[in-house]
């Protein structure tokens, strides 16, 4: 019997072995633009990626001897709960009109009006781990 312990001990070690393998740090990500303070929140710092448009909350540091210059952060996005927003399409009158409005002009009505929900564009926070100073000039 001792021969099947030692068979299972060295699965149970390669197996957690493995396991530990399969873990991978989170990938780090290199933003580039200009940091702006957030129009809603003053004390909240934003940036906007100049390679994909995208506006991000930052966190982890302070920002502001950094406020209106050109920077390269590198961290991460924080990853947060699903969260699901929209609102009826098409809006809540055209829906209901439907039957009673002519169908080419519910889909211009559609197509030309946001959702009557209101809700807001989700911006993301990204969680910065270094700042440096970067070429250019913001506008």
């Amino acid at each position: 019997m001792p021969t099947v312990l030692t068979v299972m001990t060295v699965m149970t070690a390669t197996s957690s072995l493995a396991g530990a393998q399969l873990k991978k740090p989170p990938k780090t990500i290199t933003l580039s633009g200009c940091i702006e303070t957030d129009g809603k929140t003053p004390d909240r710092f934003m940036l906007t990626d100049t390679k994909a448009g995208m506006k991000y909350h930052l966190t982890g540091k302070d920002f502001r001897e950094y406020l209106g210059r050109p920077i390269q952060v590198d961290g991460g996005v924080v990853v947060k709960g699903l969260k699901i927003s929209g609102g009826l399409q098409p809006s809540a009158n055209v829906a209901a009109q439907a039957g009673a409005i002519d169908p080419s002009r519910a889909v211009v009505q559609s197509a030309t009006s946001e959702s009557g929900t209101g809700t807001p564009v989700d911006v993301q926070d990204f969680r910065v781990k270094a700042i440096r100073q970067a070429a250019g000039s913001c506008r």
